[in-house]
């Protein structure tokens, strides 16, 4: 198997990575959302959530 990031020869102190360096590559891509995994729930949507609206406001 090779490493995701960079194709060299794996290591087994960093599989299925061949150095710390491609970890960490595939780390940082995955905590900046360039990776992500698919969802079908509404709690993972991107958009963030609409405040709630008040139809009667309180005039000062």
């Amino acid at each position: 198997m090779g490493c995701p990031i960079c194709d060299g020869e794996s290591v087994p102190d960093y599989r299925p990575f061949c150095s710390r360096r491609c970890a960490d590559l595939d780390l940082g891509n995955w905590l900046t959302g360039r990776y992500s995994a698919p969802s079908d729930d509404l709690e993972d949507t991107s958009e963030p959530p609409l405040a709630p609206s008040n139809p009667n406001p309180k005039l000062h």
